[in-house]
C-alpha cells in the first residue's frame, strides 16, 4: 500500500484546489443551484484532479534529478525513492487515457480541452518550463483551460468573456509571486532547480507583479461593470465585491514581501486565515447579489 500512497502524494492532492476554477462558469452564469449542471461540473472537477495529478507525476519523473538538489522537493516520493519509477511511469500512461476517455463521454468539448491541457503540460515539462516568461504564461493558459472545462459541460447564457481575463491575470499574479519566492529561497542554486530562474531577477519579477496586479484589479473592475445584465437586471451591485478583491491582492503582496511566503499559492491559501476570510466574504457577497433576487422573486 505504501507505494500507492506515495503515488497519491505525487499527484499533489493539496494543489487540486486550483481546479476550483472549473466552477467559475456555473457560479457566474447563475446555475449554481441547477442540480444537473452542478453534477456535471463537479464530475469535471474530479476529472481535472486526475489529469492534473497525472501531469504532476510526469513532471516529477522529468525533474527527478533536479528535485534531488532542492531542500524541500528532494523529500517528494520520487526523488526520495518512496515511489518506484516503474509504478510512476505506468500511472503516467494509464491515468491520462482513462481520464480523457471519461471526459469524452461527458462532453466532446471537455475531452478536447483535457487533451489540450495534457499536451500543453507535456510541452511545459520537456521544453517550455526552461524558457523565461513563456514558462509562466504556459501555466496561466492551464488555468484558463480549467475555466473553459467548466463552461464546456453546461449551457451558459450570461458568462462574460471578461471573466477569462480575470482568471488568467489572477493566476499569472500567483505564479509570478511563486517564481519570486523560489528565486529568494534558492539564491545561487536557483538555476540548478529550475533552469528559467537563471534568467529572472527580483527587479524583473517585482515589476511583473506590480503590472499583473494592476491588470487583475482593473480587469475585475471592468467585469463587474460590463458583465451581462441578464442576471442582475442592469444594477451595479457587484461593485460591492471590489474591496474584497483589492484587499486580497494586497494581502498576498504583504505575505510575499513582509512574511516571506508565496512559494506555493495553494499552501498560502491553506495557512492564511485573513486571506481565507476575504475569499469567503467575497464569494458570499457575490452569490447573494447574484442569486438572492432570483430566489425571492
Amino acid at each position: 500500500m505504501r507505494p500507492f500512497f506515495a503515488l497519491f502524494r505525487t499527484m499533489r492532492p493539496r494543489q487540486w484546489t486550483k481546479n476550483a476554477f472549473v466552477y467559475a462558469g456555473i457560479v457566474f452564469d447563475g446555475q449554481l443551484f441547477v442540480v444537473d449542471s452542478l453534477l456535471r461540473v463537479t464530475a469535471t472537477f474530479f476529472l481535472l484532479c486526475l489529469i492534473s495529478g497525472s501531469v504532476y507525476i510526469i513532471n516529477d519523473l522529468v525533474d527527478i534529478e533536479r528535485d534531488r538538489q532542492h531542500p524541500k522537493k528532494r523529500l517528494r516520493p520520487l526523488p526520495s525513492g518512496a515511489l518506484p519509477i516503474p509504478l510512476a511511469v505506468g500511472a503516467a500512461i494509464i491515468l491520462p487515457i482513462f481520464t480523457i476517455s471519461l471526459a469524452l463521454v461527458l462532453s466532446r468539448g471537455l475531452g478536447l480541452i483535457l487533451l489540450t491541457y495534457l499536451a500543453i503540460n507535456l510541452l511545459y515539462s520537456f521544453f517550455l518550463k526552461h524558457i523565461v516568461i513563456l514558462d509562466v504564461l504556459t501555466i496561466t493558459a492551464c488555468y484558463v483551460l480549467r475555466v473553459a472545462a467548466g463552461v464546456a459541460v453546461i449551457s451558459v447564457q450570461a458568462f462574460s468573456p471578461w471573466l477569462y481575463s480575470c482568471m488568467a491575470l489572477l493566476a499569472l499574479f500567483l505564479i509570478v509571486g511563486k517564481r519570486r519566492q523560489e528565486l529568494l529561497e534558492m539564491k545561487d542554486k536557483a538555476g540548478s532547480v529550475r533552469a528559467s530562474l537563471e534568467q529572472y531577477n527580483l527587479v524583473l519579477l517585482d515589476d511583473m507583479l506590480r503590472f499583473v496586479m494592476m491588470g487583475t484589479f482593473i480587469t475585475y473592475l471592468l467585469y463587474t461593470i460590463e458583465r451581462p445584465s441578464i442576471l442582475l437586471a442592469g444594477n451595479n451591485l457587484t461593485l460591492l465585491t471590489v474591496p474584497f478583491v483589492l484587499y486580497g491582492l494586497f494581502r498576498y503582496l504583504y505575505l510575499i514581501h513582509v512574511k516571506g511566503e508565496g512559494s506555493a499559492p495553494d499552501e498560502v491559501l491553506l495557512r492564511d486565515r485573513p486571506l481565507q476570510l476575504t475569499i469567503l466574504l467575497w464569494g458570499l457577497t457575490f452569490v447573494v447579489i447574484l442569486y438572492l433576487p432570483r430566489l425571492i422573486s
